[in-house]
C-alpha cells in the first residue's frame, strides 16, 4: 500500500491532523473538529463528564427526573386531584345483575347443564369420595397409609431418608390429632388430594405442549406471566361468580392457580434435555413418541418433581384461602378465629397447616432425591419390590383397611387424646401485649412500634400519593416503566392505571400501593442484608436455612396469626405479615446471586488487596445485579399478595373489599377490587420485570 493512500485515509478519519490543514499540502485553513470522545465516555483531557453532561446524555433518565419534578410540583401546587368522577364506570349494578342471572339460570341454562354443572358435580363427587375414604379408614388407617406412602416415597428401605420421611408423617398425624384438628385436616386433605391430581395433570399437559411446540410456548408464556402476578384472592372471584359458594369454586380456582408451576418446569425440563442423548435416540431410529417416552421425559423428571412440589404447596395455600368461599377445613377454622381475635384457636389450626405443609414438602422432596439416586448394582429383594409392586401393595392395603377399619377401631381421633392450647395461648398473648406491646422502658414495645410506623411512614406516604394529581401519578408510572423497560411496559402500566381509575377505585388503590411500597422497602432492606450475611457467613446460612425452609412452606393465612399476637390490628400488622412472607424468597435469591459471582473476578479483587467491604460493594453486588433485580421483582409480587390478605386484620383499602366481597358473596364490591389488585400487580411487575431483561442483555 502506498504512503499517499495511508495519508489520505488518516486525513479522512482525523481531518486537520496533518500540518493544520484540511487536505495535505493544500494550504487552506482546516475547520476545527470537536474533541474526540474517549471510549469510556471521558473528555479529551481524561476527566469524567460532569453530572449535567451525564444527565443530558441519558434521555431516559432525563425524562424520569422531569416526571418526578412534575409529580412533586403538582402535589405541592395543584393538590389532591383524584380521578375525575365523570370518567368512572359503575360496575356494581351490572355485576349484581349478572350474579342474579347466574343464580336464576344455574340449574336450567344449557351452558350449565351441559358443561359447567359437569365440572361442578365432578369436583364435588371427587372431594366427597376422598372424605368418605378417609372416614372409612379411620384415624388409625389414615395414619398407617399416610406413613407407608411417605416411607415408599423416601425409598422404602431402612435408609435414613425413608425412615426420616416416614417418621415425619407419623409425627404430623399424631400432633394434628392431639390438637383436636383431625376432622378439619381430613377435609383439607381431601380437597388437596383432588386439586393436586387435577393440577398436576393439567400442568403436565400444558408443559408438554409448551415444551414440544414453540408456538404453544409463545402463546402460554404471557398467560403464565399474568397468572404469576395475580394475588391468590383474585382467582377466587370469577369462579365464585360462576359456581357459587362451595367446593366447586374452591377446587377449580385451586387447580387453575397451582397448574402453572408444573407446566413451566415441565416445559423447562423438556427443552433442557441433553442434546447428545436426543441425537443418540434419533440415530437409533426412534420415533417422536419413542424419543419423548424414553429420552425427554426421563431426562426432565427432576424438573417435573420440582414442579409437582411447587404445585402441591400452592394447592395447600389456595385451599386454605378458599375457606372464604365455603371450602371448609383448616382455613375456615383460622378465618373464624381471626374474626373473633381468638389467637389460640387460630394457632392450633395454623400449626396443623404448617405440619401438613412440611409433610407434603418433605415427602415430595424425598421422592425427588430418590429419583436422582443411582440404582444399586446388586438389588436386594426389597429393591425389586419398589416401584409398581410396592404402590400396588399400598393400594390393596388401603382398600382392605377402608373395608374393615371402621369395624375394628373408631373413625375419629379419640377425644380423650386431645390437648386444648387455645386458652393458655390467649393468656400468653394478653400478657405479651401488656408487658411487651407497650411496657418496655425507653423502647416502648411492639404496639408502640406499630403506631410509630403507621404515623411516621405509612400515613405520610399515603398522603403524598393521594395529594399527587392523577395525571402526575400516571405520567410518573408510565415514565418509570419506560425507563426500566420498553414502550410495551409503559403501555401496560398506563392501561392498568386507567382501568383502576375507570372502576372508581383510584384512592383505595393508592392506599394499597402505599402499603405495598412500605412493605417492599422493609423487605428489600432486611432481605438484602440477610442475603449478604447468608452468602458470606457460613454460620448465618446454617442458622437461617431451617427458618427459611419453614417460612416457605407456610400458607399465607398462617402469617397473620403471629403478627396479630404481636402488633394487634391495623395496617402495620398486615405489612409485617407481608414482609415475613416475602423475606425468604428475597434472602435466598440474593444469597444465590452473590455466591454465583465469577470466582475469577473475586480472586482478582483479592489479589489486588481489596478488603471484604470493597469486594462486596465493587465486585459482588455489581456482578449480582441480575439476581438482585429478580429478588426485587419477587418481593413486589409477594408483598402485594400478602398486603391484600392483610385487609382481614385491619389493612383496609382494596384488601377489605375483596375479603368482604368473597365472604358475603358481594361481587359488585369484591370483583372490581380484585381487578384493581390485578392491575396494580401488572403495573408493579412491569416496572421491575423489564429490568431483569435489561440486566440479562448487559445494559
Amino acid at each position: 500500500m502506498s504512503t499517499s493512500t495511508v495519508d489520505e485515509r488518516s486525513e479522512r478519519e482525523n481531518p486537520g491532523a496533518t500540518g493544520g490543514t484540511g487536505r495535505r499540502g493544500s494550504g487552506e485553513p482546516a475547520t476545527t473538529a470537536p474533541p474526540p470522545r474517549q471510549p469510556d465516555g471521558k473528555n479529551e483531557n481524561g476527566s469524567p463528564p460532569g453530572p449535567l453532561a451525564r444527565l443530558l446524555g441519558n434521555p431516559r433518565l432525563s425524562a424520569l427526573l422531569a416526571a418526578v419534578l412534575v409529580a412533586v410540583t403538582g402535589a405541592l401546587l395543584v393538590g389532591d386531584v383524584g380521578w375525575p368522577q365523570g370518567w368512572t364506570v359503575d360496575l356494581e349494578g351490572p355485576l349484581n345483575e349478572i350474579d342474579d342471572w347466574l343464580v336464576d339460570n344455574r340449574n336450567s341454562h344449557w351452558l350449565f347443564l351441559y358443561f359447567l354443572l359437569h365440572i361442578s358435580n365432578t369436583a364435588t363427587s371427587a372431594v366427597d369420595l376422598m372424605e368418605g375414604l378417609f372416614e372409612a379408614l379411620g384415624w388409625i388407617g389414615v395414619t398407617v397409609v399416610g406413613t407407608l406412602v411417605a416411607w415408599a416415597a423416601g425409598g422404602a428401605g431402612l435408609g435414613r431418608r425413608a425412615l426420616r420421611t416416614a417418621g415425619t408423617a407419623l409425627g404430623v398425624f399424631a400432633v394434628v390429632g392431639l390438637l383436636d384438628m383431625w376432622d378439619r385436616t381430613m377435609q383439607t386433605l381431601a380437597l388437596m388430594t383432588v386439586s393436586v391430581f387435577a393440577a398436576a395433570v393439567l400442568g403436565l399437559l400444558l408443559g408438554l405442549a409448551a415444551g414440544l411446540s414453540d408456538r404453544c410456548e409463545r402463546l402460554l408464556r404471557p398467560v403464565f406471566d399474568a397468572m404469576q402476578v395475580m394475588p391468590a384472592f383474585a382467582y377466587l372471584i370469577p369462579f365464585l361468580l360462576i359456581f357459587g359458594i362451595g367446593i366447586p369454586s374452591a377446587a377449580v380456582a385451586t387447580v387453575i392457580y397451582a397448574a402453572p408451576p408444573m407446566a413451566r418446569l415441565t416445559s423447562l425440563g423438556l427443552r433442557g434435555a441433553d442434546p447428545v442423548a436426543m441425537e443418540a435416540s434419533a440415530s437409533l431410529g426412534a420415533s417422536s413418541w419413542q424419543r419423548l417416552r424414553t429420552a425427554r421425559l426421563p431426562l426432565a423428571r427432576k424438573e417435573m418433581m420440582l414442579g409437582l412440589n411447587q404445585t402441591i404447596m400452592m394447592c395447600l395455600s389456595m385451599v386454605v384461602l378458599a375457606s372464604l368461599i365455603g371450602a371448609g377445613g383448616l382455613g375456615e377454622e383460622i378465618y373464624q378465629a381471626l374474626g373473633s381475635i381468638d389467637v389460640g384457636a387460630a394457632l392450633a389450626a395454623g400449626v396443623a397447616i404448617v405440619l401438613l405443609a412440611v409433610l407434603l414438602d418433605r415427602t415430595t422432596a424425598a421422592a425427588g432425591e430418590r429419583l436422582d439416586a443411582h440404582a444399586p448394582a446388586d438389588p436386594s429383594p426389597l429393591d425389586r419390590l419398589r416401584g409398581g409392586p410396592l404402590w400396588a401393595g399400598i393400594a390393596v392395603l388401603t382398600a382392605v383397611l377402608a373395608a374393615v377399619g371402621g369395624r375394628i377401631w373408631d373413625r375419629e381421633w379419640p377425644g380423650a387424646w386431645t390437648i386444648d392450647i387455645a386458652e393458655p395461648v390467649n393468656t400468653a398473648v394478653d400478657w405479651f401485649l401488656d408487658h411487651v406491646g407497650s411496657g418496655i422502658p425507653l423502647l416502648g414495645g411492639t404496639l408502640t412500634w406499630a403506631d410509630g410506623f403507621t404515623t411516621h411512614l405509612l400515613n405520610p406516604l399515603r398522603t403524598a400519593l393521594l395529594a399527587t394529581p392523577w395525571w402526575a401519578v400516571l405520567l410518573l408510572a408510565v415514565t418509570l416503566a419506560w425507563f426500566v423497560g420498553r414502550w410495551r411496559a409503559a403501555l401496560a402500566g398506563a392501561v392498568s392505571l386507567v382501568l383502576i381509575g375507570v372502576m372508581g377505585l383510584w384512592g383505595r388503590s393508592l392506599d394499597t400501593l402505599s402499603q405495598v411500597l412500605a412493605g417492599l422497602a422493609l423487605t428489600l432492606l432486611l432481605g438484602f442484608v440477610l442475603g449478604v450475611l447468608t452468602a458470606r457467613v457460613g454460620r448465618v446460612e446454617r442458622l437461617l436455612r431451617p427458618v427459611l425452609d419453614t417460612m416457605q412452606t407456610m400458607p399465607q393465612f398462617v402469617y397473620l396469626i403471629p403478627v396479630i399476637a404481636a402488633f394487634g390490628l391495623g395496617r402495620a400488622p398486615g405489612i409485617a405479615a407481608a414482609v415475613i412472607y416475602a423475606l425468604p424468597a428475597v434472602v435466598r435469591i440474593t444469597a444465590q446471586g452473590l455466591r454465583s459471582v465469577d470466582p475469577v473476578a473475586m480472586e482478582a479483587a483479592r489479589s489486588l488487596g481489596a478488603t471484604g467491604r470493597q469486594q462486596l460493594l465493587q465486585v459482588q453486588l455489581p456482578l449480582a445485579r441480575r439476581a438482585l433485580l429478580v429478588a426485587t421483582n419477587q418481593g413486589v409480587v409477594l408483598v402485594l399478595s400478602m398486603v391484600v390478605i392483610g385487609g382481614m386484620v385491619g389493612g383496609g383499602a382494596l384488601g377489605i373489599d375483596v375479603v368482604t366481597g368473597l365472604a358475603k358473596g358481594d361481587l359488585g364490591r369484591g370483583l372490581p377490587a380484585g381487578l384493581a389488585i390485578v392491575c396494580l400487580g401488572i403495573l408493579l411487575d412491569r416496572v421491575t420485570q423489564p429490568m431483569n431483561r435489561a440486566a440479562a442483555r448487559g445494559h
